[in-house]
């Protein structure tokens, strides 16, 4: 009798983004021919950097050739992508790394959820509330959130408060925590933290022997000074935080799938007998049991956006989303709404009006405008009364998208 991880059906039948496209679906029945417009999920709109596509094409010709051939490449990524990774978004920064502290994969969601592998099952996992569902969904299905208690949480997960209150900054848990995910600029609020915010969370982990998951799909929007854009700006941090990053926001490389995670060699864990362990050789260890490597024309692609005509043109992109993310933010403070994030981030997190349930609003929203927002109740029970807004659509429909809203309110 095969039996099966009852971890997965502790989960809702449906991911949080699979039921809004249900929802949109049957909207489209009720309103066949409908101009639906998209602000709710995060993929991009603009085409790919053409010197990515250049060397995309040449790597492609590279393949035709027997005498230039690629097949299996490195588990871990090929090392002319790595060297530019290291030099472009860290050596630049006063950050310096080896080359086999630098993995590449295909997207950091899958790495987001995959890093659970390395770590034992009785890790109390500290996630902020609201947050990318993904952090406490991939706890459920690894065994690690303990069982649902009366307030719809779950026991072994300390969630950490993010609210208008405090400017959804996290505070300290008072709880132990073992594993810290955290994602700045973060998914869904829009709101980044600052070397000094940062640090606060660098010597909990140090002080505690906790590890942080450090998500920083969104460091390229940054635009404060004070902004960190990696986790390692921070002093101590290569001893206790993995950060992973993701070409998709920042190259447009969503349909393409590149990534990376930086595990420094610095970082232990522990086994039950209080040996120390280097998380850097479980994860190449999982890497190359699991991995057959992220293939050798996208990396080549992924190379060419450092190059100085590659960063020009992914740093247009990344201006015309801000640029859309702008509009948004001001069309909907204009329109009374309450907002934050938005500007080191594509992300607008709104209120809903008259503390409006976020489903209830999304719903509304659709029936009434043919505009779709991301309800903030998927993201945690903190994210109930808000919904968010993206800034990855064309600029018409971004501009069409707001006189639809701004007549409807």
């Amino acid at each position: 009798m095969a039996l099966v991880n009852e971890n997965y059906l502790k989960l809702p039948e449906y991911y949080f983004f699979d039921e809004i496209e249900q929802k949109i679906n049957a909207h489209k029945v009720i309103k066949p021919g409908a101009n639906i417009i998209r602000l709710g999920l995060g993929d991009v709109s603009q085409p790919l950097a053409p010197s990515a596509v250049n060397a995309m094409q040449e790597a492609l010709e590279e393949m035709r050739q027997a005498e230039t051939f690629h097949g299996y490449g490195p588990e871990v990524g090929y090392k002319f992508l790595i060297n530019k990774i290291i030099k472009n978004d860290y050596n630049s920064r006063g950050v310096n790394l080896s080359t086999d502290e630098v993995f590449i994969s295909a997207g950091s969601k899958s790495d987001v959820g995959n890093i659970g592998h390395i770590f034992g099952r009785d890790n109390i996992i500290g996630i902020t509330d609201p947050v990318y569902p993904v952090y406490e969904n991939a706890a459920i299905m690894g065994g690690r959130s303990g069982y649902l208690n009366d307030d719809n949480l779950w026991s072994n997960i300390v969630y950490i408060p993010c609210r208008a209150q405090n400017g959804f900054i996290p505070e300290l848990p008072q709880e132990k925590v073992d594993i810290i995910y955290l994602c700045y600029p973060n998914n869904p609020t829009g709101i980044a933290l600052n070397k000094t915010q940062l640090k606060k969370w660098v010597d909990y982990a140090l002080a505690n022997h906790a590890i942080i998951i450090y998500d920083g799909a969104y460091c390229s929007f940054i635009q404060d000074k004070d902004i960190p854009h990696s986790i390692y700006e921070i002093k101590g941090a290569k001893k206790c935080a993995i950060e992973i990053r993701s070409f998709s926001k920042t190259a447009g490389f969503t349909g393409l799938r590149c990534s990376y995670t930086v595990v420094p060699h610095d970082i232990v864990g522990f086994t039950l007998y209080g040996e120390a362990v280097e998380m850097n050789k479980l994860w190449n260890r999982r890497i190359t049991t699991y991995y057959n490597g992220t293939n050798y024309i996208v990396q080549r692609g992924a190379e060419a956006i450092y190059s100085p005509q590659g960063q020009k043109e992914i740093q247009t992109n990344i201006e015309y989303y801000l640029k859309n993310t702008a509009i948004i933010r001001n069309t909907l403070s204009e329109a009374g709404f309450t907002v934050y994030g938005g500007v080191n981030s594509p992300h607008v997190w709104v209120k809903t009006p008259y503390n409006m349930p976020s489903w209830r609003f999304f719903q509304q929203l659709l029936y009434d405008t043919d505009v779709v927002c991301t309800p903030g109740a998927g993201f945690g029970a903190g994210g109930e009364g808000y919904f968010r807004v993206t800034g990855f659509n064309s600029r018409e429909n971004t501009l069409e998208a707001m006189d639809r809203i701004r007549h409807w309110v």
